[in-house]
């Protein structure tokens, strides 16, 4: 009975403990709710005045601001109205001038007005006396017309056919009598006349081959040619200056290289070092050295033989090397040491023709173009180049004026110049000495018959002998025998400006009557 009596105890002093601690709590949490009540209501009050307090400054700001603006405005408005009244000042002094100006153009006018009526007048008595004028004109006119029976159009035709006939006439005569005095003149004179008429320019352009091909055994020499890593083509290429081209081309490779010279020390290296078959970076070296040796002989071989040729004395060992390197060089698809070798030739035979000295002229065609044998070296033409290198190599002034004048880039000094161009021209001109497209030449043929057939008189126009001749056959009732002189003479000057050719294209103009009559 005592247990249960102790445990009922128990439970309400429990109860009454926990009674008595959530009232605690109870009061506890119901204060600070009432502090935390009192804290928002200061914070809301605070921050009303502070609200308040931005606001009243706000307001003041902005109004300071108004204020200010409108003193700003109010000063703008004062500049403008200023500037204002000047400009109106100034617009009223213009307007003042510009009555005054008004009033002067309004005299002006009037004394116009009144020279204008006086005018009138003039011209109408200037009208009447032009009218008068042009009657009298028509009726000289009709009595012209009625006296020669032609209207005045065809009066005028047959006038001005009648003076483009006689000045025809008149130009083919004068040039008929130039020509006879030409060929009176003296022997020197006829020697100059003659070198310029067989002249003619050639084109310095050079067009030389560039490549070279060495055939090979077997495509497996490709391979040992490039070598280990490339270093056989690398010492090849480094040594000669020559690029080394292997593609896809069977049993050969290319050498490519602007220098003749160098390119065939290249082919000839190459050659032995593919019969020879070690190929490895000493020997490379050791047989373009031996190569390079063997070439700088032949070169002077070959100088040696052309100056042998042309009968020429006392000419530098630097000049006969150079001679030899034009063996290599190619003009046009023309050996250039043929080529000079041929000029010497001709040089020296119009120098016999015309009584200078053979031995000078020969000199002057062999060396003409020895520039070309070191133009991918130094800048400018290969005339300026090679009398350079004559100069240097104590060659005469009429030597090297002959050299740098041959494609007249430069006056000429004396008749040796005058044959040096003329031969020069006759060798590269002649059949078959120079390489050209077929197309190009039927287009120049063509071009030539189109020259001579627009002409009016002409009948029908040949190019014939390869393109050396023009033949023109004219009508004869529209061209005089006195006319064809001129007649040749116009055509070959417009072939000269309108067609580029080597040599030179003889004109050659035929008139001919036929009367035919029948016996029945």
């Amino acid at each position: 009975m005592n247990k249960w009596i102790l445990a009922a105890a128990g439970l309400l002093l429990g109860f009454l403990l926990a009674l008595v601690i959530y009232l605690i709590k109870r009061n506890t949490a119901f204060r600070l709710i009432s502090q935390a009540k009192d804290v928002a209501q200061e914070l809301r009050e605070a921050a009303k005045k502070e609200i308040e307090t931005a606001k009243k400054a706000a307001v003041l700001e902005a109004k300071d601001t108004w204020f200010d603006q409108q003193k700003q405005m109010e000063d703008e408005i004062k500049e403008r109205q200023k500037e204002l009244r000047f400009q109106e000042k100034k617009y009223n002094e213009r307007i003042g001038s510009l009555d005054k100006r008004l009033e002067a153009m309004d005299k002006k006018e009037a004394k116009i007005s009144e020279q204008e009526k006086k005018l009138k007048h003039k011209d109408d008595e200037i009208s009447k006396k032009n009218q008068q004028v042009e009657k009298l004109i028509e009726s000289q006119h009709a009595k012209l017309s009625e006296i020669s029976g032609l209207s005045r159009e065809e009066a005028l035709k047959v006038l001005r056919e009648e003076l483009i006939s006689q000045a025809r006439q008149v130009a083919a005569n004068d040039a008929k009598l130039t020509i006879e005095q030409i060929k009176l003149d003296t022997s020197k004179k006829a020697a100059e006349i003659l070198s310029t008429a067989i002249q003619r320019l050639a084109v310095d352009h050079v067009s030389e081959t560039t490549v070279s091909v060495v055939t090979l055994p077997s495509d497996e020499m490709k391979g040992r040619i490039i070598g280990r890593e490339g270093r056989n083509i690398r010492t090849f290429e480094k040594a000669t200056g020559v690029d080394l081209i292997i593609d896809d081309t069977p049993e050969a490779v290319v050498l490519s290289c602007f220098d003749p010279v160098r390119r065939e020390i290249a082919r000839l290296s190459l050659e032995k070092l593919i019969s020879d078959g070690r190929i490895h970076p000493g020997r490379i070296e050791d047989v373009i050295n031996k190569t390079t040796k063997e070439m700088e002989n032949n070169l002077v071989k070959l100088g040696e033989k052309a100056v042998l040729e042309t009968n020429i004395h006392n000419i530098s060992g630097n000049l006969i090397k150079t001679l030899g390197r034009l063996h290599y060089r190619t003009s046009y698809g023309q050996n250039v040491l043929k080529h000079s070798l041929e000029a010497a030739w001709i040089c020296g035979i119009l120098a016999a023709e015309l009584g200078l000295d053979q031995d000078v002229a020969r000199r002057a065609g062999l060396l003409h173009d020895i520039g070309k044998a070191m133009d991918q070296e130094f800048d400018g033409t290969h005339a300026i180049i090679g009398a350079n290198v004559a100069r240097k190599n104590g060659e005469s002034k009429i030597i090297v004026n002959a050299i740098e004048a041959h494609h007249e880039e430069v006056e000429a000094i004396s008749v040796y110049a005058a044959l040096v161009q003329a031969s020069d021209a006759i060798s590269g001109a002649r059949p078959g000495a120079r390489r050209e497209m077929l197309e190009t030449y039927m287009q120049r043929l063509a071009k030539l018959e189109e020259i001579a057939n627009s002409v009016e008189g002409v009948n029908k126009s040949y190019a014939i002998q390869a393109g050396r001749e023009l033949r023109i056959i004219v009508e004869p009732t529209m061209v005089e025998d006195a006319q064809t002189a001129l007649l040749a003479t116009e055509i070959a000057a417009e072939i000269e400006k309108e067609v580029q050719y080597p040599g030179q294209i003889k004109v050659t103009v035929i008139r001919e009557t036929r009367q035919i009559a029948m016996a029945k």
